[in-house]
């Protein structure tokens, strides 16, 4: 079975959208449109046939160009049920547990809360893909605008849960700036040293840094990381609740 063919459109300042294909059937999606004319001319360039919107969450980075994009191509927009309201053009609402299809394709929709009340994220088991958008980042992940500590720990340990060899395609290239940040609390870290030299490898030949693999981020992610007791010593935080580790872990990172 053939897996999703997954592009990557970078657009505004630092965001990624993605187009994701079912090479059987032809169906494509687009995560996330932050802006409909990239990812127009894309499909174009491209010549797939795009049917559906999945939107993570409501913020305007990453549906700003859902009606134009809809208006265009006749596509169906999935979001959030919590977050309908919010999500401009929703034709299909999802909670968690519920499957999306791109195709022959299946995602999982699990309920990511912590970035915003109603964010989701796209699991394609059998494409290992996982779409995230401002959950999880490459060695970070996102500041809690709607939600608490203890709500964005457990939306990123049911991520954590996943295979290693899932590739993270999140919603926006802050991997070196979140390396600089993981070394600063986590520097005896080898892995975390060594994926932080490669991200600087691709940022200076001018790559995108997307997707990673979810082993590698289990094993350099310090937000990951908070029930890990050595990161928790390196801080200064020994036996320490994981959800008051991970509070301190995004306060210092908020204030890096």
């Amino acid at each position: 079975m053939a897996s999703l063919d997954v592009r990557v459109l970078p657009v505004l300042s630092d965001n990624y959208v993605y187009l994701a294909r079912d090479p059987e059937t032809g169906e494509c999606a687009v995560i996330d449109p932050a802006v409909a004319g990239p990812v127009l001319q894309a499909v174009d360039d491209l010549g797939w046939r795009l049917t559906q919107i999945l939107c993570t969450h409501h913020h305007m980075d990453h549906i700003g160009g859902n009606l134009e994009v809809k208006q265009a191509t006749g596509c169906r927009v999935v979001g959030a049920r919590s977050d309908s309201g919010r999500i401009p053009g929703v034709d299909e609402m999802v909670d968690e547990g519920d499957t999306v299809a791109i195709g022959n394709r299946e995602a999982k929709v699990f309920e990511t809360p912590g970035h915003t009340s109603g964010h989701i994220a796209f699991w394609f088991a059998d494409s290992n893909a996982l779409f995230c958008g401002d959950t999880l980042f490459s060695l970070g992940c996102g500041r809690l605008f709607e939600g608490t500590p203890e709500q964005m720990w457990t939306s990123l340990r049911k991520l954590r849960e996943l295979p290693d060899d899932t590739k993270v395609y999140c919603g926006h290239e802050y991997t070196n700036s979140n390396a600089d940040f993981a070394l600063s609390v986590d520097s005896g870290n080898a892995a975390l040293k060594r994926r932080a030299d490669e991200v600087v490898s691709l940022r200076e030949a001018g790559r995108p840094t997307i997707p990673a693999t979810l082993g590698e981020e289990k094993a350099t992610n310090p937000f990951l990381r908070a029930d890990d007791a050595g990161l928790g010593d390196a801080m200064g935080l020994d036996g320490q609740d994981p959800v008051a580790v991970f509070a301190e872990i995004r306060r210092r990172k908020d204030n890096f």
